[in-house]
């Protein structure tokens, strides 16, 4: 389904399973509450759009466990506001 996620380059970029799990699971939501992908895809596919800004090195997590954007990582579009579709 997700290939990148059975290789180990991802696991051993963002320091193991569980730091990936954690980083993975806060940045879905922080996307479903609205905040906007960091790379451009021309998907709706949430865990897709994860899963490459990690390979871009786009995200992190910090020592703290919290979401980071690597510095000059920029939002690719404005979120869509499906009340006005």
């Amino acid at each position: 389904m997700y290939e990148q996620l059975r290789e180990d380059e991802i696991i051993n970029k963002v320091g193991g399973r569980f730091r990936l799990s954690s980083l993975i699971q806060k940045r879905m939501a922080q996307l479903i509450a609205g905040a906007r992908p960091l790379v451009d895809l021309n998907t709706e596919d949430k865990m897709r759009i994860v899963i490459e800004e990690i390979m871009q090195d786009k995200i992190y997590l910090d020592m703290e466990g919290k979401v980071q954007v690597a510095p000059g990582a920029q939002p690719s579009a404005p979120p869509l506001d499906f009340h006005t579709l």
